[in-house]
């Protein structure tokens, strides 16, 4: 079978090739892109999402679909807009129902990398905070005690660019709500880089390079203008077999490139 599977958006003529992580006959795991929803966005139906734009291949009998005789398809986690990584499927409904079960009862380990901007007091630490929407901002979720969801976030230090006031970090939520790394690292006065929603800013070469320079008539691109988070790894039993799986993500380009650059220039 295909190892990528190929979309395309008419309406805004966008176009992705996602890679295939695992498949078997129950599950499919995609290495999502940035810059796409994972699923339809209620205020704005003509957004493109993978979970629309996957659905309408399977209906199309696009050739990655009719070669596995697909007709079912639904995610198992969410994966923000900007975040890329590990997006698991279930191929039938009754693999979905065993993996939403999985995930309620944390089973399932999702764990991101992200680069953020602040002072990191310690190298291990939890936020143990309840969130709720924002009452005036829609899709935005805070820390509220009285009437949050109980939400539980685990980070470890991975580096520490401490000259710049960067540090990227390992984060596993348990029970994930809705943006809860992000409001969650935002909590503690860790702003992810490139998370405008929660206070980040992008990371720019020339705020670390003090002799940059840039050519005249040309425009300076952040090195890591998005939201700055990877979902690199989820462990859980599978939903069917019981047996562990544990599905990876490489790392993608540009934390890759602001990563080297933090290293040259502000260790």
């Amino acid at each position: 079978m295909s190892a990528v599977i190929k979309l395309s958006s008419p309406a805004t003529r966008e176009f992705w090739e996602i890679p295939v992580l695992f498949e078997d006959e129950h599950l499919l795991a995609l290495d999502k892109p940035a810059r796409v929803l994972t699923s339809p966005d209620p205020l704005d139906l003509a957004r493109p999402s993978l979970m629309k734009l996957l659905h309408a291949a399977i209906t199309a009998k696009k050739p990655w679909a009719a070669e596995r005789n697909l007709d079912y398809l639904n995610n198992a986690n969410e994966l923000d807009f900007d975040v890329t990584g590990v997006l698991l499927l279930a191929k039938n409904k009754p693999a979905f129902i065993a993996l939403a079960n999985l995930f309620s009862s944390e089973k399932a380990q999702l764990k991101y990398v992200t680069l953020v901007r602040g002072e990191l007091l310690e190298q291990a630490f939890e936020v143990d905070a309840k969130l709720a929407p924002h009452p005036v901002k829609p899709d935005v979720m805070r820390v509220d005690r009285d009437h949050g969801k109980q939400a539980r976030t685990k980070f470890a230090l991975l580096e520490n660019f401490s000259r710049a006031g960067y540090a990227l970090l390992r984060a596993e939520p348990l029970a994930e709500r809705m943006h809860q790394v992000r409001v969650h690292a935002s909590h503690v006065d860790l702003m992810i880089v490139g998370d405008e929603v929660y206070g980040g800013k992008p990371l720019w070469l020339s705020r670390l390079k003090k002799d940059y320079r840039l050519k005249p008539g040309r425009e300076e691109r952040p090195l890591l203008g998005r939201v700055a988070m990877h979902a690199e790894e989820l462990t859980l039993p599978h939903p069917i077999t019981g047996e562990t799986v544990t599905l990876k993500s490489e790392w993608p380009k540009d934390l890759k490139v602001a990563l080297k650059y933090l290293r040259q220039l502000a260790n």
